[in-house]
């Protein structure tokens, strides 16, 4: 009978969210399709080159009061998959960024084009928040114009390697978490999709004025370094020297590119369940700017 009380308790007393929930498979693992890179073969250093340290191919950067470091891809892309297996600092890291992302900023200052993957710092107990981001041409009318979307994730990303990739095609941009799709961007013009090639790049700095709840906790020195650690890397596709009949990886099965029903599955339960912005969903923006939320 003891026993019998103890399991009642543990299966309908304890609420739902005590337990760790994980989405629906996606049926499908890009990553598993691209050989693992090491860092050398198609990266280099940017900037705090003594912030940055490579051990059996997984490379460590971290942040301090003096500076933070940076790396970027050996060459441009214009489309493809871009991913790293990245693992957090835990503890307090308000105000600091860690970033895995595109863009062609040194190319085109002011006028740019960026995708990004960045964990947003945090304060004792709360979780990280991974938000993604596009940007069109830089500041084009004056406005600096984000497309973001925010999750709390299904997991601790402190606790071990996880996977963050950009997959990105003519028609589409999908970020992945360990291979599961947790966002579609989809090419609805020329005007709100990023044509030019761009570097992969990685960083960790210090963003205090915005990284964590809009600039409310600042990065806190004493409890430096802040530390990043990336390994896995992958990266194909099509250079910006490719050949016209070049095509990037699919995220799916289908040549052809796009997402399976079953992939979309499991996007849709991780927006569900862990999305917490979506900028569409805003009513705060103005969305004459950003059409392709319109329906």
């Amino acid at each position: 009978m003891p026993f019998l009380f103890l399991l009642f308790l543990i299966l309908f007393m304890v609420p739902s969210s005590s337990f760790a929930e994980w989405p629906p498979s996606p049926g499908y693992w890009p990553s598993s399709k691209l050989k693992t890179l090491s860092f050398h073969e198609g990266y280099k250093n940017l900037w705090g080159y003594s912030h940055q340290r490579v051990d059996q191919n997984a490379l460590t950067i971290w942040l301090d009061k003096n500076t933070g470091s940076g790396f970027k891809s050996v060459k441009p892309f214009r489309s493809g998959y871009f991913g790293a297996s990245i693992k957090l600092q835990t503890g307090y890291t308000a105000g600091v960024i860690t970033a895995f992302y595109l863009s062609n900023n040194e190319a085109h200052p002011g006028y740019h084009d960026e995708v990004d993957i960045e964990f947003l710092g945090t304060t004792f107990g709360k979780p990280y928040t991974l938000q993604t981001n596009v940007y069109i041409r830089g500041s084009g009318d004056g406005k600096i114009i984000g497309r973001e979307m925010k999750f709390h994730l299904w997991f601790d990303p402190t606790q071990n390697f996880h996977h963050y990739a950009i997959l990105w095609s003519p028609k589409e941009i999908i970020f992945l978490v360990d291979d599961v799709p947790i966002r579609r961007y989809p090419r609805k013009s020329v005007q709100t999709f990023p044509l030019r090639p761009m570097w992969v790049y990685g960083s960790i700095w210090d963003a205090s004025s915005w990284a964590t709840e809009d600039g409310k906790y600042k990065a806190d020195y004493r409890y430096q370094p802040f530390v990043a650690m990336y390994t896995n890397f992958k990266a194909g596709g099509c250079s910006a020297f490719s050949p016209a009949w070049c095509r990037p990886l699919s995220a799916s099965p289908s040549r052809s590119g796009g997402l399976t029903r079953q992939q979309y599955g499991a996007m849709r339960w991780v927006q569900t369940h862990h999305m917490v912005y979506n900028y569409c969903k805003d009513p705060k923006r103005d969305h004459s700017l950003t059409p392709e939320c319109w329906h």
